[in-house]
Order: structure tokens, then C-alpha cells, then sequence
């Protein structure tokens, strides 16, 4: 709440009102006074140091690089852990003239480098080619560098180093689910929480989406599973957004977010792709299906303990994807009007959602997600162009008709 752009929105407003004789010159600096400090800024020098800072780290392992086989293997060694200790050394010097950006930044290259030394050490000692096993290493180191320097930049380096451990193990061992990563996201939620940080929040919530789509990878022709990690993501954020902690509501809107966009592409992608869908003879997974039945559960709780309107419409939305991804109901012949249908009622469900709870990002997802779906179904390749045509008219008059249904039922808004 306290950022940037709404302390501008509020200088605007306040001086509005105080010429238009709202509140009193004195009101106005208490309103303002009341209000945290902003934090440090990221200004050019700032920009151009992180740039610089880079461009170290960068000539640093061009340079072991290139002499690695002139270096006596313990010089090797003593010079990895040089370049580590000088870039968090760095950090902390940066950490205690107060500047938090680029002592982020000097934990963010040691994370970095600590990663480039594990290879670097594997090579050197002929250890065991298990790229799984060394990006479990690197991300673990990652995660504790973060949890002990508040580091977003080492979050951010441990959360990808762990999303290719998980992605390794199920393109090399076919492991889906890859259920450790789970734990590890769990102590990166942790954190993340702890932080009440919206930068940690996205991360996770992106890694998340990750493990999704890597086992949605691993099973090729199984792109049901990103609908049902979507549904748990949405239906999980939609809860959260009811908790009684300042960090669990910013989280629980991250998470629903981020949710609502996948709902919305996957369901763009799934109209398009329909006929290869109906073709495919996918079977549904039983821990995906479970997943995505928690979410629609989650969705209707949320509604229940907020008592609003907005989480019921998202679980319609989220029953409507799932109804024709996870393959309830599946017309096998003919065109598939019932899967665009379905879409075209789960967007339009995911935007009303999102305007009767003011979520912009969840009412954006379905616009964008309806007007994908809309796409698909005009220029698909197969079908008739005059029936899709059709389809769409009837689609748009029972949309008018129901716009006029609600307009004689809910309240008429006052007018001046």
C-alpha cells in the first residue's frame, strides 16, 4: 500500500482536496505524517553500479575460465572461495553504509558464483555428472544466503536453481509429481512471508507455476495439469485473501493473480487446440484432478468466510475450465461448441469476479483470456467458418440478454 506510486496518487488527491476546501492545510501534513518513510529508491548511479557490479562478476569467471587448466587445482579452489567471500565481503560493506540495493546486489553475485564454483568443482574433481544433484546444491545454498542476507536477488537465484533441479528430475527420471521440490517451495513461501515482501511473493509464486508446467512437460499431451495447478493456485489465493495477517492477504492476491493468468491461458490454449484435445486420449491424473478439486473447494470456502460474491463466480470459473480439461464431460464427435462454451462462460465468470472484488489483475486475466478464447473459436483451422460465426452471435445475444437481466436485478447505482 505504502509504495511509490500511490504516495504520488496521495500528494495529487491531497493538494485537490485542499484547494477545493475538502480538508484543512493542517490535515493535510498530518495525513502526511502519518505515513511510513519510502524506502531507498533505485536511482542511475544505483542502475549503473548494479551494471558495473555484473560486469565484475561476469570478468571474474570469464577469467577462472580461461586459465582453469593453468591453475593448480588448489589455487582453483582458493579462488572460487575468494570470489564468494569478496562478493558477499562487498555486500556487507554496502549493508552497513546503508545501501540495501547494491548490498542485495553483492549477495546476489556471491550466490552466483558460489553456483559457477560447483560446477567448476565437479569438473575439477571428476565428480558425479548428476546436474540434478548440483542444482538441489546450488538452490539449497541459495536459500540459506537469503534467509541470513534478506537477499531477493539470492531468493530469486534459489528459486530457479530449484526449479531446474525439479525440471531435471522429470525430463531425465520421468519423476511426476516431483514431490521434494515441494518442501523447498514451502521454505521459500516461508520466507517470503516472513519478508512481507511482494518481489518474494511473485518468485514463488512464478516457481510454483514452473513445477506445474515442467510436470505438465514430463506427460506430454497433459496440459490438464496446468488447469488444475491454476485452480489450487486461484482457490488457494482466494482463501488467503481473508486471513487475518497483513502478509497472508498480499500473498494470498499474489498468488490469485498469478492463478487467475494461467486459468485464462490455459484455457485460450485449450480452445484452440480442442479438436487435438478430443484426438489425444489423455487420461486424467488422479493427484492433478485432486489438486484441482481442492482449488474449486478452496474458491468456495473463500467465498463462505468473506461472505462475497466475487470468490463464488471464480469457483464457477474454475469448474468450467475443469469440466473439459480434466475431461468430465467430453464430446468426442463433431464440432466442439460445448468446450467454447465452457471457456467463453469461465472467462466471462473470471472478469465479473474480478470487478465485484476490485481485483484488477483477476478481472484483466479474463478479458485477455476471453478475447484469446474468442480468437481461437473464429480462426481455428478446422470447421466451418459460417457455424463458428453463428456460434459467436448466439454466444454475444445471450451475453446481451443476461447484461439486461442484471441491469433490471441489481441496484441501479446514484446518481448526482
Amino acid at each position: 500500500m505504502f509504495e511509490r506510486p500511490y504516495r504520488q496518487r496521495l500528494e495529487a488527491d491531497l493538494a485537490r482536496w485542499q484547494a477545493e476546501g475538502v480538508i484543512t492545510p493542517a490535515i493535510s501534513e498530518a495525513i502526511r505524517n502519518s505515513l511510513p518513510p519510502l524506502g531507498a529508491g533505485i536511482n542511475i548511479p544505483v542502475v549503473v553500479a548494479i551494471v558495473g557490479g555484473l560486469l565484475v562478476a561476469a570478468a571474474f569467471l570469464a577469467f577462472v575460465a580461461a586459465n582453469w587448466t593453468m591453475i593448480a587445482r588448489v589455487l582453483r579452489f582458493a579462488v572460487l572461495l575468494a570470489g564468494i567471500a569478496g562478493a558477499y565481503g562487498t555486500g556487507a560493506w554496502f549493508a552497513r553504509a546503508g545501501r540495501p540495493v547494491l548490498a542485495d546486489l553483492g549477495a546476489s553475485v556471491g550466490t552466483i558464483v558460489f553456483g559457477a564454483a560447483i560446477a567448476l568443482v565437479g569438473q575439477m574433481y571428476h565428480l558425479g555428472d548428476d546436474f540434478a544433484v548440483g542444482m538441489l546444491l546450488w538452490a539449497a545454498g541459495a536459500l540459506v544466503a537469503a534467509a541470513l542476507t534478506g537477499s531477493r536477488g539470492a531468493f530469486a537465484v534459489a528459486l530457479a536453481a530449484g526449479s531446474l533441479w525439479t525440471g531435471a528430475h522429470v525430463f531425465n527420471a520421468a519423476d511426476v509429481p516431483h514431490l521434494p521440490f515441494v518442501p523447498f517451495w514451502m521454505l521459500g513461501a516461508v520466507l517470503a512471508l516472513a519478508w512481507n515482501s511482494r518481489v518474494a511473493a511473485h518468485l514463488v509464486a512464478l516457481a510454483a507455476l514452473a513445477w506445474w508446467c515442467a510436470a505438465a512437460t514430463g506427460l506430454p499431451q497433459n496440459p490438464s495439469i496446468i488447469a488444475d495447478g491454476a485452480a489450487l493456485l486461484l482457490g488457494a489465493g482466494l482463501l488467503l485473501e481473508n486471513a487475518p495477517s497483513d502478509a497472508l492477504r498480499s500473498f494470498g492476491v499474489t498468488l490469485c493473480s498469478y492463478g487467475a493468468f494461467a486459468l485464462a491461458a490455459l484455457a485460450a490454449f485449450a480452445a484452440a487446440m480442442s479438436d487435438d484435445f478430443r484426438t489425444a486420449h489423455m487420461s486424467p491424473l488422479g493427484w492433478a484432478v485432486g489438486c484441482g478439486f481442492a482449488g474449486m473447494i478452496l474458491a468456495f470456502a473463500a467465498a463462505a468466510v468473506g461472505r462475497r460474491v466475487g470468490p463464488i463466480l471464480a469457483g464457477i470459473s474454475i469448474v468450467l475450465v475443469l469440466v473439459d480439461a480434466d475431461g468430465w464431460l467430453r464430446l468426442t464427435t463433431g464440432e466442439p461448441w460445448l468446450t467454447y462454451a465452457l471457456y467463453l462462460a469461465a472467462m466471462l465468470f473470471l472478469v465479473v469476479s474480478g470487478m465485484l472484488d476490485g481485483a484488477r489483475p483477476r478481472a484483466i486475466a479474463g478479458w485477455l483470456g476471453l478475447a484469446a478464447v474468442i480468437a481461437s473459436v473464429t480462426w481455428a483451422v478446422k470447421g466451418s467458418l459460417l457455424r463458428r460465426s453463428i456460434f459467436l452471435a448466439a454466444a454475444g445475444a445471450v451475453a446481451i440478454a443476461l447484461a439486461m437481466l442484471l441491469g433490471r436485478l441489481l441496484p441501479k447505482e446514484s446518481r448526482p
